[in-house]
């Protein structure tokens, strides 16, 4: 019988290991077992003009390379199939720590960190996180929006800081949660000799990309066009809304740092398809759950959440009418809708407290839910927002402020700008008034409104939706719907529905 192990892994970079098999038939397993079809692949170009079979292959036979994430999965794929593993000396992917929670629990108190001028005491959810992280170096946790990822972020850069001599990377989806990052950080580190203006350079458009300062906050779209010689400076990098890391542009950063051992994400959602979750998990490490939405508002740390559901129910004649509408043709139907669209703007009017509206075409709805509503602020008693991409970042940041000084501010925002990331204590009320049915979206849509404030007893969500079925024949609108009903029963939330004649 042979010594050799079956399967030998090599460290090749900070990306890749190397796996050697010792028979080309064990390869082509471990190439099917990294396999996966994409969903609704049939609908894309490429599988169209079969350039593209629909599948992701995430190990290379030919090469021998997987990411160095994915070594969990590689010793199940051994375990399960008996075959010997052998992990080379020259594999050192980063080294463990053994740190208790009580050594994690004396480092985040010794930070001293702030906000408002009050000290902060890490709550239970952010010492694991950061006892998890420190020990592993490499690892995506995953915790609800408004569970303070930015204070796990900052107790993470100050402990590299102390690690390494090179720089930290942070990675951040827009332009304004560059500025809320570097806010936030001034503000926990209010009461220390640690100053953002020496230590942290932010980076988004226009902005000059290189910088001596160790810590660098960029939004991807700033550096991923960059050569891999930029990225060799960094030796950490922590990605904030990791999920996005299925896209294109922000795998290929995560491949330039070759020379970057730790390597951390964080996100409140994942969209539940195991090849994005894999591809994730591959470029930074195996998935760590902190935290559930549920538990946080159980305990008092997060607000309350009620949610309406109100399905606008549309006229014989409608619904019969437009029962053949395509899905672009039926989204284009609803924006325009003049009652619809009153509906929503007279909702928004008569709600207490601060109500952000997220909406998806800039000039076919935002604007025309705007200048609905602020046409019929007549007493103009009531601030009003309005918030797209085309509006500068710095303008955005200023908005986010004002509200928390508001109590009775209506925003009008695009899902792009406002339902990732940003931070509103003081939101009392969400209307969607675009259907969606993304997980991610609208799970993290909801956590805009979570955060606890003295003036919010109970967060409120009201979600519209669209019933134009027709006899057997059900609309988009309305399906949407229903896979939201799936996610809010999934989360535990507590949820109602109605129905309205439109």
């Amino acid at each position: 019988m042979s010594n050799t192990p079956d399967i030998v892994v090599f460290y090749n970079n900070d990306v890749h290991a190397k796996i050697s098999c010792r028979e080309p038939s064990i390869g082509m397993e471990m190439v099917d077992y990294f396999t996966f079809t994409v969903p609704n692949a049939r609908y894309t170009p490429a599988y169209r003009h079969k350039i593209w079979d629909g599948k992701i292959r995430l190990y290379n036979q030919y090469n021998e390379l997987l990411y160095c994430g994915l070594m969990p999965y590689v010793i199940k794929f051994a375990e399960e199939r008996n075959y010997t593993l052998k992990f080379n000396d020259d594999f050192v992917s980063t080294n463990f720590n053994n740190y208790s929670k009580e050594d994690t629990v004396d480092f985040l108190n010794s930070l001293n960190i702030h906000s408002r001028n009050a000290k902060l005491t890490p709550l239970p959810h952010q010492i694991e996180g950061v006892n998890y992280a420190t020990n592993n170096n490499r690892c995506l946790l995953l915790s609800p929006t408004a569970s303070g990822k930015s204070y796990i972020i900052y107790a993470l850069v100050r402990h590299y800081q102390t690690k390494i001599k090179n720089k930290i990377l942070i990675v951040v989806p827009t332009v304004s949660l560059v500025y809320q990052m570097l806010n936030d950080f001034k503000d926990y580190s209010s009461a220390v000799e640690w100053d953002i203006q020496t230590e942290c350079h932010g980076v988004f458009s226009g902005q000059n990309k290189d910088t001596d300062r160790q810590i660098v906050v960029s939004t991807w779209q700033s550096i991923y066009k960059l050569s891999k010689k930029y990225f060799e400076q960094f030796e950490c990098v922590i990605v904030d809304e990791s999920h996005h890391m299925r896209s294109d542009s922000i795998k290929g950063i995560m491949e330039k740092l070759t020379k970057c051992p730790y390597r951390i994400g964080l996100t409140g959602t994942l969209d539940g398809m195991k090849t994005n979750k894999l591809v994730v998990e591959g470029l930074t490490g195996k998935v760590h759950r902190i935290a559930y939405t549920k538990d946080l508002i159980d305990a008092n740390i997060l607000s309350k959440l009620k949610i309406e559901c109100i399905t606008l129910k549309y006229t014989d004649d409608e619904r019969k009418s437009n029962k053949n509408l395509k899905y672009d043709e039926e989204i284009k139907y609803l924006i325009s809708h003049d009652r619809r669209n009153n509906f929503i703007s007279d909702l928004a009017l008569n709600l207490k407290g601060n109500t952000l509206i997220l909406y998806q075409f800039v000039e076919k709805h935002g604007k025309l839910l705007h200048d609905l509503i602020s046409s019929k602020n007549k007493d103009n008693n009531r601030k009003i927002y309005f918030v797209s991409g085309d509006i500068e970042a710095d303008v955005r940041e200023s908005m986010r402020k004002a509200v928390e000084n508001e109590n009775n501010a209506i925003i009008v925002a695009s899902y792009g700008t406002f339902s990732t990331g940003i931070n509103i204590r003081k939101l009392h009320n969400v209307i969607f008034a675009s259907p969606s049915k993304g997980r991610v979206r609208v799970l993290q849509s909801i956590g805009r409104q979570l955060r606890k404030s003295d003036s919010k007893e109970c967060a409120k969500l009201y979600d519209i939706s669209d019933d134009m079925s027709w006899k057997s024949h059900q609309n988009y609108s309305l399906k949407h719907f229903m896979e939201r009903l799936k996610i809010y029963s999934e989360e535990k939330f507590d949820y109602k529905t109605v129905s309205i004649k439109l």
